[in-house]
C-alpha cells in the first residue's frame, strides 16, 4: 500500500458529509448505511408477540385467585416481556413441591416457558380467620369450562378462605376430571372457596 501524504489525509477527514452547494446530493460515509437498515427492518417491527395480560389471564385462571392476592401471581407479567405469539392456548402447571411458583409455557412453533412467583402471606399480617378445620365435613367442586361437578369429603387440614389444603372425597372422582390419584381415593388439593366449600379449578 502506498503511503498517504499526512496533508491529504487532514482534508479527507475534514471533509463534510452534507451538500456544498445547491443541488448537490448528499453524500453519507459506507459505513453508515449497515448501521441504519437495521432499524428499518419491517421482520423485526411485524413479528407477532404474547401479550402480557395473557399470560396474567392464564394464571388467574389456573389459581383462581387475581394478581396480587395471595395464592395468585405476585405480580403482572412484566410489560417488556417479548415472547413469540402462541397458536396453542397456553399451558399452565404448578412448579415445585412447595407451589410458589407456576410454570407457564408455550408448545407452539416457538416454544417458551417462564415462571410466575405466586403471592403468599405478608410478613406480619395477621392471620386470616380459619374457614375450614382438619375434619371438617365440606363440599368438594371440580370446576371447569362450563361445568362443575361436586361431592362430599372431609378436610385434612386447616386454612383461610384462598389458601390451599387437603381434602378427601367420600367416595372416587373420576380420573379424566382431576387426575389418577382421585381415583384410587388418595388426598386432593382443593383451595378454599368459603367455610364448607373447596375447589379444584381446571384449567
Amino acid at each position: 500500500m502506498l503511503p498517504i501524504h499526512p496533508r491529504l489525509a487532514r482534508r479527507a477527514l475534514a471533509a463534510p458529509l452534507h451538500p456544498r452547494w445547491p443541488g448537490e446530493s448528499w453524500r453519507l460515509a459506507p459505513l453508515v448505511l449497515p448501521i441504519l437498515l437495521p432499524l428499518c427492518d419491517p421482520a423485526a417491527e411485524a413479528r407477532e408477540i404474547t401479550a402480557p395480560a395473557a399470560i396474567d389471564r392464564a394464571v388467574t385462571a389456573f389459581t383462581g385467585v387475581p394478581v396480587g392476592v395471595p395464592g395468585g401471581a405476585r405480580a403482572p407479567a412484566d410489560p417488556r416481556l417479548q415472547l413469540a405469539a402462541c397458536a396453542a392456548p397456553l399451558a399452565v402447571r404448578w412448579h415445585g413441591e412447595a407451589r410458589a411458583a407456576v410454570a407457564v409455557e408455550c408448545t407452539g412453533p416457538e416454544p417458551w416457558r417462564i415462571f410466575v412467583a405466586l403471592a403468599g402471606e405478608a410478613p406480619g399480617a395477621a392471620k386470616a380467620a380459619q374457614a375450614i378445620r382438619r375434619g371438617d365435613a365440606l363440599t368438594i367442586q371440580v370446576r371447569g369450562r362450563g361445568f362443575a361437578i361436586q361431592q362430599p369429603g372431609e378436610a385434612l387440614g386447616a386454612g383461610a378462605v384462598g389458601e390451599w389444603i387437603a381434602v378427601r372425597p367420600s367416595r372416587p372422582v373420576s380420573g379424566a376430571a382431576v387426575g389418577s390419584a382421585s381415583a384410587r381415593g388418595e388426598p386432593l388439593r382443593a383451595r378454599i372457596e368459603r367455610p364448607g366449600l373447596v375447589v379444584i379449578p381446571l384449567g
